[in-house]
């Protein structure tokens, strides 16, 4: 595990959103102190740089509505801004851009989700409750889950033993090769 943990953690994005609202209270007549109120709402979740040129696979989930999103990458100290580049909600997924250009960094392997097969070794490799990334091991244990998700149009899953615990969303799933 430990080799394809090192050849994977550099890809793997730490994300988090903001996300900026208001409220106006209930109005109550004869109250003129009433105003909108503003608030802050912060999410976190995970990533995985796809390009060398900065684009990250994320949760849509993760990134949605959100008026800023930062980044942080393993052994990187700067932390990047970064814009939704493309979405697709029926699968859950975003496709998000390091705002930094002529810098390059480091990408995973996308596999194929075809050649997976029950009984196969995999790690999730996330960063949950805002932590630096963490790594579980399980294998698959089901392909081809469906009716999971009503609000889902895309259903063909695979079930892992993996923990995949809050923050973890993004992140890769990851067979032996590392892809």
């Amino acid at each position: 595990f430990r080799m394809v943990v090192e050849r994977v953690k550099p890809a793997v994005a730490h994300i988090d959103c903001v996300r900026y609202y208001q409220r106006t209270p209930s109005f109550v007549p004869g109250d003129r102190t009433s105003s909108p109120q503003y608030f802050v709402q912060k999410g976190q979740g995970s990533g995985v740089v796809v390009d060398r040129s900065g684009y990250i696979l994320t949760n849509y989930h993760v990134v949605a509505e959100a008026q800023e999103i930062l980044v942080q990458l393993p052994g990187r100290t700067e932390i990047f801004k970064a814009s939704v580049t493309g979405i697709d909600r029926a699968t859950d997924l975003a496709l998000i851009k390091l705002e930094k250009s002529g810098l390059t960094f480091q990408a995973a392997t996308l596999g194929d989700s075809d050649q997976v097969s029950v009984g196969d070794w995999v790690l999730a490799i996330g960063n949950p409750s805002g932590l630096d990334q963490s790594v579980t091991a399980g294998i698959v244990s089901a392909t081809g889950r469906h009716d999971l998700l009503k609000n889902i149009e895309v259903q063909d899953f695979i079930q892992t033993d993996a923990a995949i615990n809050p923050g973890n969303s993004g992140g890769p799933l990851v067979n032996l090769k590392g892809e």
